[in-house]
């Protein structure tokens, strides 16, 4: 049974606790956090420390901190030789100290730390400097999830990318469609299942082909309709670039 320490506290490092902590294939012997009550809701104490010094012996040391920490946290473990990796999508494997055998275990999923996720359903990106460490990285990961890729550390960066786009940058747009509704006196709940229609086509259609609306029809007489509704220049921006680039894709 593989033995895993986690090193971190944030969303990303919760989720991970609690799923390998249910895991029946898979010995969570341990969690680091510079603030131990951070996570006194989901181990023991005795499992959790705030000391690189009392770190435990481990197959896998899961550095799951900002992507900014990753280089100083990897050369705080005192410890060499050992399979350290980290879960970010846009730092590269070198970042992690070279005292250690290093890879990366990327889940590329949004988590929110009140929001369960199923991870089976969850995709990992895996990256190894060597065939053994992959294998061990494989063992884990498929023991939690359905869903793992051998990703490089370019293609992880390009994913992180697409991410952002699809993920971040979309729910950024719900946001600014419930304020609409907010300030006009419409419940936000009557958009929710045009999201999921729209979520659910690109499960069989691509994108392109899911694409609807005034932009792609060519609808001048509508857009210009909804540019004069619309009072804040700076959604005026966002409506305008947002159409063109439907308009441009569809030429």
């Amino acid at each position: 049974m593989l033995k895993v320490v986690v090193i971190g506290s944030g969303n990303v490092a919760q989720h991970l606790i609690t799923v390998l902590g249910k895991s029946g294939s898979i010995n969570l012997v341990q969690a680091y956090a510079r603030n131990a009550a951070a996570l006194t809701h989901l181990l023991p104490d005795e499992k959790i420390t705030d000391n690189f010094a009392t770190l435990a012996a481990a197959d896998i040391y899961i550095i799951s901190v900002t992507d900014d920490a990753i280089a100083e946290v990897s050369s705080l473990l005192p410890f060499s030789d050992r399979l350290v990796v980290h879960t970010s999508g846009s730092v590269a494997l070198q970042q992690i100290d070279a005292k250690n055998r290093r890879g990366v275990f990327y889940p590329l999923q949004t988590f929110s730390k009140n929001k369960a996720v199923d991870f089976k359903q969850v995709p990992l990106c895996l990256e190894s400097e060597n065939e053994t460490d992959y294998h061990t990285l494989q063992t884990l990961a498929k023991s939690v999830s359905d869903s793992v890729y051998n990703i490089n550390s370019v293609q992880r960066q390009s994913l992180h990318v697409a991410a952002v786009f699809v993920s971040n940058f979309t729910n950024h747009m719900y946001n600014i469609g419930h304020d609409i509704c907010e300030e006009n006196n419409v419940p936000f709940d009557i958009l929710k299942p045009l999201i999921k229609e729209t979520a659910d086509k690109v499960q069989i259609l691509s994108p392109k082909q899911a694409q609807t609306g005034p932009a792609k029809r060519n609808d001048v007489t509508t857009m210009e309709k909804h540019l004069a509704f619309l009072k804040d220049e700076k959604i005026k921006t966002i409506y305008t670039l947002l159409s063109q680039s439907i308009q441009n894709n569809n030429e």
